[in-house]
């Protein structure tokens, strides 16, 4: 494909590309590493070629974490942003190469794995692949936007036997593993309720208005929107990841661009399945901006024995423990347990007994190793071909829960979730709006599932 069509694969379905021969490597088809006598994966002592797909902050942040070891080396950057591929390809300049299109980057063999940090629309097409072309893969958050795409990564990953990580790195913190520890220890007691949430305050005038326009020179806007509904460009969406959270098809909203990392601690430590019931109400009641996500949404999560509740508000920044009166962005997580409560934000905890129940209130002994890091732990799995702590068959049950969430407020009423098939029960329109309808000519990895 040139860099100059219109259209990526125009003319072609991805099924097609997929299952082009290696003869045409230098399309930018997506090969798998058997037809290209890959090696499949470094060896102990081989330094980890890596590329990078989407040269925002978050994934030039990822790179530099990696890229400061010896055992790795960048040799590929792709971004569909002329601008940003350069500044980062500039700064490993003497190894790496650039690639306006994601599959050409995967198709080749000096890439071992890749940091998938686009915007979140992209990446389980992406996602699943790298699976297919033989790379491992450290997937920044969200893992994906619905439940169906959710099932396809983890597949993907599972059939052609990859390592991936997905990029809450929070996870790796020492206080979330100090509060796992503490959960697990038994102390609070019997855990009924954990109440969740993420607050700030833009309102009411948002990211601010202002008119669609052209694209800039070097943004390939066609292919930046990728599979989501085509629109018309605008400065408010491309800034950041931040500001991707202000477009649903984009991203979701903010649901899906901080629970990942929120609802992870108590997915965690008390080692919870899927959801059965799922319940959430809101709206866009107070912003006035060029986005379209709910500024309001409270939810609840209903699992055996426990009741999980998220609240996301972007008009008010009130944080309980954590904060107020400034505004600021604040977050926690609740614990509540017969004998205490025990809440946490990213870097602190506290425990507050009920009465005299919580009898011996010192922390418990240290049980988890110290992580060398959410990326190093990716980089040291490649090479042991182990998964790591935030592998998709263990963050697949997190990214369903916040799909269901959307879901829920999308129809309006609560949807029921069977752990046992992983399928909607008993609704329809919920089982068809859960896989997503991509644009032509992409299409939706069905064999996946």
């Amino acid at each position: 494909m040139s860099k100059t069509e219109d259209k990526p694969g125009k003319g072609q379905t991805r099924r097609e590309f997929v299952t082009t021969s290696a003869a045409a490597l230098a399309a930018p088809h997506v090969i798998p590493a058997s037809a290209l006598g890959l090696r499949g994966h470094p060896s102990p002592g081989d330094k980890i070629r890596l590329g990078l797909i989407g040269a925002g902050h978050m994934g030039r942040t990822n790179l530099a974490n990696c890229a400061k070891y010896d055992d790795v080396v960048v040799t590929a950057v792709c971004d569909v942003w002329k601008d940003r591929r350069d500044r980062t390809v500039a700064k490993y300049k003497d190894t790496a190469k650039p690639y306006h299109d994601y599959r050409e980057l995967l198709a080749r063999e000096d890439v071992d794995a890749v940091i998938i940090a686009t915007p979140p629309h992209w990446h389980a097409l992406q996602a699943v692949d790298a699976c297919v072309a033989g790379k491992d893969l450290y997937l920044q958050k969200p893992m994906t936007l619905y439940p169906d795409e959710s099932l396809a990564v983890r597949n993907a990953v599972r059939r052609h036997g990859r390592v991936c990580q997905i990029g809450t790195q929070m996870h790796s913190r020492p206080n979330f593993q100090r509060v796992f520890e503490y959960v697990r220890s038994g102390k609070l007691g019997k855990i009924s309720v954990v109440r969740t949430f993420n607050v700030e305050n833009q309102g009411p005038d948002g990211m601010g208005r202002v008119p669609d326009s052209a694209p800039p020179s070097g943004l390939d806007w066609n292919f930046w929107v990728g599979p989501a509904r085509m629109r018309a460009f605008n400065t408010k969406i491309v800034p950041s990841a931040y500001y991707h959270c202000s477009f649903m098809d984009f991203s979701g909203g903010w649901t899906p661009g901080m629970a990942p990392h929120i609802f992870d601690l108590p997915f965690w430590a008390l080692g919870l399945g899927f959801p059965t019931r799922t319940t959430c109400a809101g709206g866009r009641f107070t912003l006035r901006d060029n986005g379209d996500v709910p500024d309001t949404q409270e939810a609840v999560l209903q699992f055996p024995e426990l009741t999980l509740t998220w609240s996301m508000a972007l008009a008010n920044s009130f944080g309980f423990d954590f904060g107020r009166g400034r505004i600021s962005r604040r977050l926690g997580i609740y614990f509540h347990a017969v004998n205490g409560t025990l809440f946490t934000n990213y870097p602190k905890h506290e425990v507050v007994s009920e009465g005299d129940r919580l009898t011996d209130p010192k922390p418990p002994a240290k049980t988890l190793a110290p992580s060398p890091g959410h990326e190093r732990e990716w980089l040291d799995c490649i090479k042991s071909r182990k998964q790591p702590s935030c592998n998709p068959d263990y963050h697949v049950k997190i990214d369903i829960a916040i799909g269901l969430v959307n879901l829920s407020y999308r129809l309006g009423r609560t949807v029921e979730f069977d752990p046992k098939t992983e399928r909607i029960v008993g609704d329809d329109e919920a089982t068809r709006l859960a896989r997503p309808t991509y644009r032509d000519p992409w299409e939706f990895p069905k064999a996946y599932l």
